[in-house]
């Protein structure tokens, strides 16, 4: 179970700092947990979305994923039932009245740990982000979602990661040995005024990724003052999948986990490496990822994205397909950032109508004919696009938009 400190401190400061009034104006968004990209990577893009998912946030905190979640499906008329459990009720408030202020149904709250979760139903899909890393045990977290995952189920995962987070774990050693026992509250002060005096040549002062510490009294308190944190290398993430009975089904920007792509063009990497070992030399070699977020299902489930097949239905995420078209046929390359890098990806110019003919509903064969290509030409001119945008998660196949209605 989570420890009395940790409890506390999710009371004191729930995490992440949210305001209900916000949800008027944005919608918090992120990976895991978009719809299009899920069925991606868990069902090969053609889960029947007219039956309702039956979801649980575990460690669901003031509602990100869940509000994220339900809102999308809401938008596009599907059916849902989802399950938040979090063993903070300040946090738990908070998240209940995000939804209440977007209007959202189909959600039912519980206070509780993300251990009981075999208690609380099967699922198709389980939502922990953020959370598996603060657990006394964090197997058994593990252990416990995948108990609690349905046949044909999929989960989303997110967990910390050592090398981007450089400089804060001797921070919290030395925090929570300096003001241990003290009330969370003193605990911030104390800590706020001995961080001012860091030396700059800190790890943590030397590392441009992290910015939790600076926008708000949680976010600091998360960051450099949590009494259970362990990060997770991509190695260990996918080792603990394995001891849970899980397979990792795939990771949100594949393109940032090809050690290829940052080797010299007269070096190669070594025959025989497994997946999670070329996902490791690129973790290395990076340096810079703060999280790890996986998809996984149980072991031997495995399907993969439909890539290039002729049924599925293609979506671009986060822009306007038409705008991304008008790009690349300007000047054949489109520019995207991501890992906190910027990446120029060269696209025929040719291909340019068929990024503007995506719209979530129509599969690669009504494209290819509304364009005029036979499939080979089709596929030479698709192929190049979907590796550019799929490798920064820009590109899923999902029939979302396109299936069955209920």
């Amino acid at each position: 179970m989570p420890s009395d400190d940790v409890k506390t401190q999710y009371e004191v400061y729930p995490y992440p700092d949210r305001d209900p009034a916000d949800e008027a104006s944005r919608l918090i968004t992120g990976s895991p947990s978009w719809p299009q990209e899920m069925d991606h990577w868990l069902w090969g893009g053609a889960r029947d979305w007219s039956k309702p998912l039956k979801a649980l946030v575990a460690g669901g905190g003031t509602g990100d994923g869940l509000i994220q979640l339900a809102q999308l499906l809401t938008t596009a008329g599907r059916p849902y039932e989802i399950t938040y459990v979090d063993l903070s009720a300040a946090a738990r408030k908070i998240a209940e009245a995000r939804a209440q202020a977007r209007g959202l149904t189909g959600i039912r709250f519980v206070t509780g740990s993300l251990l009981d979760a075999p208690d609380l139903g099967r699922f198709d899909y389980i939502d922990s982000c953020g959370v598996l890393h603060h657990l006394p045990e964090p197997d058994e977290g593990f252990a416990a979602l995948s108990a609690a995952l349905a046949d044909g189920g999929g989960m989303g995962l997110m967990v910390y990661a050592p090398l981007g987070r450089s400089g804060v774990y001797p921070l919290q050693s030395a925090f929570n040995t300096l003001y241990k026992g003290l009330p969370p509250k003193q605990k911030l002060a104390m800590a706020k005024v001995l961080f001012t005096r860091l030396p700059e040549g800190h790890p943590f002062r030397r590392n441009p990724h992290l910015v939790d510490h600076e926008q708000s009294d949680a976010g600091f308190y998360d960051l450099l003052l949590h009494s259970t944190d362990r990060p997770y290398t991509i190695s260990d993430f996918a080792a603990a999948l394995e001891r849970a009975g899980l397979d990792l089904a795939g990771v949100p920007e594949p393109a940032l986990y090809d050690p290829a792509r940052l080797l010299p063009k007269d070096q190669t990497l070594p025959e025989g490496l497994t997946e999670v070992e070329r996902m490791q030399i690129a973790e290395d070699l990076r340096g810079t990822f703060k999280t790890h977020v996986v998809y996984a299902v149980k072991q031997g489930a495995r399907v993969a994205p439909p890539m290039g097949k002729a049924f599925a239905v293609p979506h671009i995420r986060g822009a306007d397909p038409r705008r991304i078209a008008r790009a690349v046929a300007q000047d054949g390359q489109l520019r995207v950032t991501a890992g906190g890098e910027k990446h120029a990806l060269r696209i025929d110019r040719q291909a340019a109508p068929l990024i503007a003919a995506v719209d979530g509903r129509r599969p690669l064969s009504v494209i290819a004919q509304g364009c005029r290509l036979d499939p080979i030409r089709f596929a030479g001119l698709w192929g190049p696009v979907e590796k550019a945008l799929s490798g920064f998660g820009q590109l899923h196949y999902s029939t979302l938009l396109s299936g069955p209605r209920a």
